[in-house]
């Protein structure tokens, strides 16, 4: 491999007509530049200057050399450049999944921010409910709801964000309409709609707290997104339990209610590739969910 600093300095020498000429423009001794130039002919096998005289003249090798070393300290410069924007966030690519009511709640001030603060950075976001077993299939950063004890793979680390309650959304109308709280078992009679696909861990995680309370629920309606779900609580068809980060808009003529004894809780994780973890967009993405977080905090006002 060719010495790129020393194929700068040896144009400099055939630019400049000698080696102090070159030493001067270069703020090198003449002694420094001699021996980067004889470094390179050695490098390279190659006769690259001639006596004449007291001076040197370039070979026919050398002037050709020379030549081309134009071409390739041009490219190395745009490799530097490409190098420093990549490092400092200039450009790049960011991947990016997130799970539903996050994406609503959180990722709008997300995009926001890296689109305002590495405009050249191209985001991959992707809807996921679930953790990839593929490797091929995990982004960047990842929004998720796992075990609190959750470990992640090789070569990715967690941060935990935020753990979000559970509560049950019930028509205007319903008894329990306006309650303080409402005991996990009292809802075992109840009409309930499902709101989440039966693979994904808020679903596990929802069955698991009713188990511990004494009971199964009965799902009569299956829908699988929040929005769905609640537009059935307000038609009067049943009653929905999701996290209340799901129910900060809550349609109209329904209202939320806090779950206790026992409260689900979800954990909300970011799951982070360590070989990004250095890069400013993602440095500043996982800064803004924290923002974000903090902002849903467990105890805030429900709808009603």
């Amino acid at each position: 491999m060719l010495d790129a600093h020393r194929l700068m300095i040896f144009r400099a020498v055939v630019a400049a007509g000698s080696v102090q000429s070159a030493a001067a423009n270069l703020g090198y001794t003449p002694s420094a530049v001699s021996q980067h130039v004889t470094a390179l002919a050695r490098e390279t096998g190659l006769v690259l200057f001639e006596r004449v005289g007291r001076g040197l003249r370039p070979t026919a090798a050398g002037l050709l050399l020379a030549d081309r070393a134009d071409a390739v300290l041009a490219r190395l410069g745009e490799a530097e450049v490409l190098v420093e924007d990549l490092r400092t966030g200039r450009t790049g690519s960011l991947s990016v999944a997130y799970f539903a009511s996050v994406g609503s709640a959180w990722m709008p001030r997300v995009v926001s921010t890296l689109t305002g603060g590495f405009p050249g950075v191209r985001l991959d976001l992707a809807l996921r409910e679930w953790l990839p077993d593929d490797p091929a299939d995990r982004s960047d950063l990842q929004i998720a709801v796992e075990r609190p004890d959750f470990e992640a793979w090789p070569g990715f680390s967690v941060h935990h964000l935020l753990d979000d309650p559970y509560v049950v959304v019930v028509p205007g109308g319903h008894p329990l309409a306006g309650a303080e709280q409402v005991e996990l078992s009292e809802l075992a009679g109840l009409r309930w709609v499902d709101n989440d696909f039966a693979r994904g861990w808020c679903r596990r995680n929802l069955v698991e707290a009713c188990a511990a309370a004494g009971f199964r629920p009965t799902f009569h309606v299956e829908a699988h997104d929040y929005r769905t779900a609640l537009a059935f609580v307000a038609a009067g068809i049943g009653v929905t339990v999701l996290p209340r980060l799901g129910a900060v808009d809550l349609p109209a003529g329904t209202c939320a209610v806090p779950i206790v004894r026992p409260t689900p809780v979800r954990t909300i994780l970011a799951v982070v590739r360590d070989a990004a973890a250095g890069a400013p967009p993602l440095r500043a993405a996982l800064d803004e969910l924290r923002a974000q977080s903090a902002l849903s905090p467990a105890d805030a006002p429900l709808s009603r």
